[in-house]
């Protein structure tokens, strides 16, 4: 009697766990939590042998040595600049992103955030089930507030659901400039909501962001984020706002549990540069009018995918026309 035998079976086959590597992208000014920033990611992140920090720090001595240590196994590309010399935050954002060296992804942030354990699992978790069918797509919102009581962070949660982006109440164009006044509204949705308005501070993509959005330094602050939401658009790319976003910021106001930290325009930093932020915030106007009258600017200009006509049928902020539509004040419905 022939003996029958049983066939081993291989073990099913897994999805290859997804690229972690992540360049984290910080640009500081004078700010004395930038330390506390940069420890929090790296002891809550999941992987921190898997981070690059790059920090472009501008302030006249750096972050005790101990500090920059604390964050291995992550990499870090330091470089400090005296804020006598810097040119504001969107200059110094980009000497932060030319840190970038090929990471899988990309996440800006500013110098005074904190975070939740597993973030970077949860950003790359989010952003991966939506790139599917996308030319690209950009994860970003304003967090939620975190304090500090007796030295200890302490988080303000605005909601455990969606932070959407809306023009401010009562907003308008002005006469001559384009810069538009945004907020976070909170929605309780469980899915991710499209955005047509992004936070420079809280932002994350795939690595490639990097190469193909390079930021512009002639810009300032204000209208930075209008900028490059519509250079995203134009370009095919889409801001999404996700759910339950692992991050939080420290907002410079009383309710922050720690003195204001300065802030490159004030008049005490003012004193003994050659150029005022008033000129370069002029200078950011006029580049910010060039970029949406469809100027040839290069790389930092707009792109083909969609128009600006588009956008504005889309969510209802017509800057050729300066006008706002009821729709720019709430935000969109669900993907």
């Amino acid at each position: 009697m022939r003996q029958s035998s049983r066939t081993r079976r291989s073990p099913a086959p897994t999805d290859p766990p997804p690229p972690m590597s992540i360049f984290v992208s910080v640009a500081a000014y004078c700010d004395p939590v930038l330390g506390f920033t940069l420890g929090r990611a790296r002891a809550a992140a999941s992987r921190p042998q898997a981070l690059h920090f790059g920090v472009l720090d501008q302030s006249p001595e750096p972050p005790a040595a101990s500090v920059l240590a604390q964050l291995a196994p992550a990499r870090l590309t330091y470089q400090r600049i005296d804020p006598l010399y810097a040119r504001g935050p969107c200059w110094a954002r980009a000497l932060a992103m030319a840190l970038y060296d090929g990471e899988d992804w990309y996440l800006q942030i500013d110098s005074h955030m904190d975070f939740e354990p597993g973030w970077d699992e949860r950003l790359v978790a989010q952003a991966g089930a939506l790139l599917p069918g996308r030319r690209g797509v950009v994860i970003s919102a304003y967090p939620s507030a975190f304090f500090f009581a007796q030295g200890r962070p302490m988080p303000r949660p605005a909601t455990g659901k969606v932070l959407a982006h809306v023009v401010k109440p009562g907003s308008a164009f002005a006469p001559d400039h384009p810069v538009l006044g945004f907020e976070a509204h909170a929605v309780e949705c469980d899915h991710p909501l499209p955005g047509f308005h992004l936070g420079a501070g809280c932002l994350f993509a795939p690595g490639r962001f990097a190469l193909a959005f390079p930021y512009d330094p002639a810009l300032y602050f204000h209208g930075e984020e209008q900028a490059l939401a519509i250079r995203l658009y134009t370009h095919g790319w889409d801001i999404v706002h996700m759910p339950g976003l692992p991050l939080y910021h420290l907002y410079n106001d009383g309710a922050s549990g720690v003195p204001a930290r300065p802030l490159h325009w004030d008049a005490a930093h003012e004193a003994g540069r050659s150029q005022s932020w008033w000129e370069l915030e002029q200078r950011s106007r006029r580049r910010l009018t060039a970029l949406l009258a469809g100027q040839p600017l290069g790389v930092y200009g707009l792109g083909r995918e969609r128009t600006l006509a588009d956008y504005a049928r889309w969510c209802g902020i017509d800057y050729a026309a300066r006008r706002l539509e009821p729709q720019a004040f709430q935000p969109l419905p669900p993907l």
